[in-house]
């Protein structure tokens, strides 16, 4: 799956430099970091409306279209799944509490 991840992360990283009318994330690049938010707010608003219907298959559809962007918002910050997957790693096993106590804020 990090296969994967990276594989995507890759793609997205092409598309900084593709013109706008012939992709959807270099558009959503050109538009700037508000349009990326924006979308990512809706597909958030969308996984938990899948959610609360209960149907399985959108609530995977919506939770994909939301790792997506989000994956998109990390490129354009320069940033990407290694980084979100080395702290998933670095929480690994602690307690949530434990966790939360430790950030500080």
């Amino acid at each position: 799956m990090n296969d994967l991840l990276e594989r995507l992360a890759d793609v997205l990283e092409a598309r900084k430099v593709a013109d706008p009318g012939d992709s959807y994330v270099a558009g959503l690049y050109a538009k700037g970091l508000d349009a990326i938010l924006k979308k990512i707010g809706e597909e958030a608003t969308e996984t938990v409306m899948a959610a609360k219907d209960g149907v399985p298959e959108r609530i995977v559809h919506e939770v994909a279209d939301l790792w997506f962007h989000t994956l998109v918002l990390l490129a354009q910050q320069g940033l990407g799944p290694a980084e979100v997957l080395a702290e998933l790693d670095r929480r690994f096993g602690l307690s949530g509490l434990k966790e939360k106590s430790q950030r500080g804020r």
